[in-house]
């Protein structure tokens, strides 16, 4: 059964009673994810470096290769839930309910509902009211935010780069505007929050309690090319709650260093020295950036004339 509205965790009241709601008390679970990095990782020797490095949370998934991604092996989540003391989530595809209750029933601690994934159901999501594992989701703006709360998630990813590359300027972009629209909503007149709810196609009551907070009802993170510290930094200069970081971060000759200085950033992202120690005697992340056509051409066009 749906139920109405989200809990504010970041203030003083309440606007929904956790002792009625259990979507709320989902929402608490999740901000306790808050101001952490949380690791996507294939193996359990990877699960153990990210836990010694101070990670908040582990993603498994998955190792990357041809065909259709889907769930990880239950085997292998067993495998690390027993190998570390974190919380563990695991992916889904999307619209897959059957795959999100064999997580559910091996004991994960959340479930993400993850685009990177193969596509389920291309016109439906998981109605996550109907589980009690927390529920996080991807987003590129605002409207797609608040309709997965509205479908019960407890955790908004705000997804850029989806192809590794290492590439940070979708994940900017898109958190930029999820931000930007939060800051247009919180200077709305209420009357005008209807007409906005319309055109990101996002139910009234979650934009209105949006407006009210002055952001996101639920914890929100952000993946997509974070490969370095100064990249986890910025993300969390621009608003959000925590990083992902991709399972590509592994494949360097010490991967303790590298995941711990993302750590050592989303903790202390407004210091500029200790980033700088962060970011100091660091490989390169990757190997540069994927330039897509459109933009090689533009350049080679603005440099003829």
């Amino acid at each position: 059964m749906e139920e109405d509205g989200a809990v504010t965790v970041y203030s003083g009241s309440a606007i929904t009673d956790t002792k009625k709601n259990t979507f709320s008390i989902k929402v608490g679970i999740a901000q306790m994810l808050r101001g952490g990095a949380i690791a996507e990782v294939t193996t359990v020797n990877q699960a153990k470096i990210a836990e010694s490095a101070g990670v908040c949370c582990l993603v498994v998934s998955e190792p990357k290769g041809p065909g259709i991604s889907r769930m990880p092996d239950p085997s292998l989540i067993k495998e690390i839930k027993q190998a570390v003391a974190l919380p563990v989530m695991a992916k889904a595809r999307v619209g897959h309910f059957v795959e999100a209750q064999i997580l559910e029933a091996i004991g994960v601690d959340y479930i993400d509902e993850s685009e990177t994934l193969a596509l389920a159901d291309e016109d439906h999501f998981v109605n996550k009211h109907n589980f009690r594992a927390p529920f996080v989701c991807g987003c590129r703006d605002l409207g797609e935010a608040l309709r997965r709360v509205r479908e019960g998630a407890a955790m908004v990813r705000t997804q850029g780069d989806l192809a590794g590359t290492g590439s940070i300027v979708d994940t900017v972009h898109n958190v930029r505007k999820v931000m930007g629209d939060i800051r247009i909503l919180s200077n709305m007149d209420d009357d005008e929050v209807f007409t906005f709810s319309k055109k990101i196609g996002a139910p009234y009551d979650i934009v209105a309690q949006t407006k009210q907070m002055g952001r996101l009802p639920v914890v929100h993170f952000a993946a997509g090319g974070i490969v370095t510290p100064a990249d986890a930094a910025f993300m969390m200069q621009l608003g959000c709650d925590g990083v992902f970081i991709g399972s590509d971060i592994f494949n360097c000759s010490d991967p303790y260093k590298k995941v711990r200085a993302i750590v050592q950033a989303v903790r202390n992202y407004n210091d500029p020295h200790i980033l700088a120690a962060a970011s100091s005697g660091l490989e390169e992340a990757m190997g540069g950036l994927n330039l897509n056509e459109n933009r090689v051409e533009r350049f080679v066009s603005d440099e003829t004339y």
